[in-house]
């Protein structure tokens, strides 16, 4: 896998706890989610500039937003007990779908 995406993907996992830990934190009157939301908001920002030495930026923030949209979904459904409406689960598989066409067809991400 290339360097860029590995950064990616790690951007993405440490965006998704610390979205999942501001969620915990109750909105920051709980210290060690609130410590946790920083520490990891921190992480996948240097690792999204990591990122960017090798994927455009553009394309960079589409997957990483899209991923994390999908992964708080899903973590806020079986984590937190939050419901999905069908046009919601229809809406995040439309930006997967648009997530695979970025990285499978497009000539902007080197493959």
């Amino acid at each position: 896998m290339p360097k860029g995406f590995m950064f990616l993907i790690a951007a993405v996992l440490f965006e998704t706890i610390g979205t999942s830990a501001l969620q915990a934190s109750q909105q920051f009157t709980r210290l060690w989610p609130a410590l946790t939301v920083v520490v990891a908001y921190a992480i996948s920002f240097y690792l999204m500039g990591l990122t960017l030495k090798y994927i455009p930026v553009g394309i960079t923030y589409a997957i990483w937003s899209g991923f994390g949209i999908v992964f708080i979904a899903i973590i806020g459904y079986f984590v937190f007990h939050q419901k999905l409406d069908l046009p919601a689960v229809m809406g995040m598989g439309l930006i997967i779908v648009g997530i695979l066409i970025i990285h499978l067809f497009s000539k902007t991400v080197s493959h």
